[in-house]
């Protein structure tokens, strides 16, 4: 890559371009390429960024967006091509060399020790020298900044998915950086942190740092970004100005087909199927957020949305469901009967108990909970739908645990290598939707998804979403606890908000918006009143639904 006389970026003086001409671009890739042994990731990219720009990378999932910019930030090799920075033509051999260069990335995928604090984690990202403690005030003070709350004192293990997402933004912030590469950044915040973060990001435009976005919500993309940069199969397809775009064009650009209507069929909402009742219990995490009186009804037919910034009491919520964490006869954890399941007293059950009354879940964690990312499909197939004629007097079934991996991957389009491919090689819109295939196949009576779509293209976040209201037609009460609004206002027909550990009235969807959820995101509500959160649904219409 690059000729002889291309200097290496390790050796660049970590100022250098600061007072860069503006005409010179910030960053050029030329027909960069990347080959791995069963895909070309990238073919012939190019891709132009100037100082103040905010330029979007839009694409499906294994589109080849992550490659490339692991790329520019010296986690990966190219095959061929150049990049130039600031008009010198560079080889970053390393994160440490692009970060001397001024380039920062938040990944989707979180590089955290699970033993460390936040602290020790951001620490190690620093190149200078540094006492924790002044690190530590430091912290605390770009995350209050920028409505990122996070304590310097915790354990990362301790941590939710958003709550490390957070740590990943305050650490890329602290840093500096010139070129600062945001990766699905705002799937953690309220309607109004996003407003927040978007005018530090405008700030950060207006004096010279160049920005690249990836986000999957294209909203957010025609509102912030000046110019976006298309790939479809590892190819640019386009380079646009998203404000001139639409929603359908943007989406036809990257998935190269027009997205279909999501479509309410006509039910009427039946019995309760989930229903909690004054379900208090402390966290067993010291940093967690204990439940409060938290009550709620989910019937037959409808779905349920749970709104909320993560660390709000969403873990232990979900864990107190899917019977992670059981209520104990001392009643510490509450009663037994404030957790029911289609009709019978839950909360001493097991979590295998708890799915032969007809539970299934999806939990918000897919590698490692959801997916085991050394196992094949078939064998993650086998973990929670072994009743489905894998198993006979003790032995596996291999073919039934294959045939069942091939049916949910035919009928979710999962793309991957067939039964045999293992979780971690999948995309992670692909292993969302063998996720939730899975347990869709398995006929359940209540489905519990947390984080169904949470950064998945718009094409597999559209039949997920679709397969979740077909799934409530046919009768089936599904709760979703998610953060992001627009897929709560899209699919649910009941809104509520839990915020530090206590859950907010229940709107009907059509009653509340993005606003008033945001202000309950904060806190913001008062007294619930049962019959709000419990109180049956009304019909679903038959109309067709939001767009995608």
């Amino acid at each position: 890559m690059g000729d002889s006389s291309s200097r290496q970026a390790s050796g660049l003086d970590q100022h250098a371009g600061q007072h860069a001409d503006h005409r010179v671009p910030r960053l050029q890739l030329s027909g960069i390429t990347k080959q791995y042994p069963a895909v070309r990731a990238n073919d012939d990219v190019t891709l132009t960024v100037a100082p103040g720009e905010i330029h979007a990378l839009l694409g499906e999932n294994g589109a080849g967006k992550s490659t490339l910019m692991k790329i520019v930030y010296g986690a990966v090799r190219p095959d061929a091509g150049e990049i130039r920075w600031e008009g010198e033509s560079v080889e970053i051999a390393s994160p440490a060399a692009a970060r001397k260069l001024g380039i920062g990335m938040v990944f989707q995928h979180f590089s955290l020790f699970e033993t460390l604090t936040v602290g020790e984690n951001i620490a190690l990202s620093l190149d200078e020298k540094f006492d924790l403690k002044t690190l530590s005030a430091r912290i605390r003070e770009v995350s209050g900044q920028y409505g990122l709350d996070v304590d310097p004192q915790r354990h990362v293990h301790s941590l939710t998915v958003g709550e490390r997402q957070r740590v990943e933004i305050v650490r890329c912030l602290l840093q500096n950086p010139r070129l600062l590469i945001m990766d699905e950044p705002t799937s953690v915040l309220t309607p109004q942190a996003v407003r927040k973060l978007f005018g530090t990001l405008r700030r950060l435009a207006s004096e010279g740092c160049s920005i690249l976005y990836i986000s999957h919500k294209l909203d957010e993309i025609q509102e912030l970004c000046d110019t976006a940069t298309v790939l479809r199969g590892g190819k640019v397809t386009g380079n646009v100005i998203p404000r001139e775009e639409t929603h359908a064009s943007l989406a036809r650009l990257m998935v190269g087909r027009e997205l279909p209507a999501y479509t309410r069929r006509a039910h009427t909402p039946g019995d309760v199927l989930l229903d909690v009742k004054h379900l208090s219990m402390p966290s067993d995490d010291p940093f967690g957020t204990s439940l409060d009186d938290v009550s709620f009804g989910v019937h037959a037919g409808e779905i349920l949305g749970i709104a909320g910034v993560s660390g709000n009491g969403q873990a232990e919520l979900l864990a107190a469901l899917s019977g992670e964490a059981r209520q104990t006869p001392s009643g510490r954890h509450g009663a037994a009967d404030s957790v029911s399941i289609c009709g019978k007293p839950a909360g001493r059950l097991s979590a295998a108990a708890r799915r032969r009354l007809g539970f299934a879940f999806v939990p918000e964690e897919r590698l490692g909970r959801g997916a085991v990312p050394a196992m094949s499909l078939a064998e993650n197939a086998l973990l929670t739908a072994h009743r489905e004629g894998m198993v006979r007097s003790g032995w596996l079934k291999t073919g039934a645990m294959r045939a069942f991996a091939q049916r949910c991957i035919g009928a979710f389009d999962v793309r991957c290598g067939g039964p045999d491919a293992l979780a971690q090689s999948l995309s992670g819109g692909n292993l969302q939707k063998f996720i939730v295939g899975r347990e869709i196949l398995q006929t359940p009576k209540l489905l519990v998804v947390a984080q169904p779509t949470w950064g998945v293209d718009v094409g597999a976040a559209a039949f997920i979403r679709q397969q979740l209201l077909d799934l409530s037609a046919r009768g089936v009460a599904i709760l979703v606890i998610s953060e992001e609004l627009e897929e709560l206002f899209d699919i649910c027909d009941r809104i509520a908000v839990l915020a530090g550990g206590r859950l907010s009235p229940a709107r009907l969807t059509g009653e509340t918006n993005a606003e008033e959820i945001g202000r309950w995101m904060a806190g913001l509500f008062g007294e619930r009143a049962a019959q709000t959160n419990g109180g049956p649904p009304p019909a679903a219409p038959a109309a067709p639904a939001v767009h995608a």
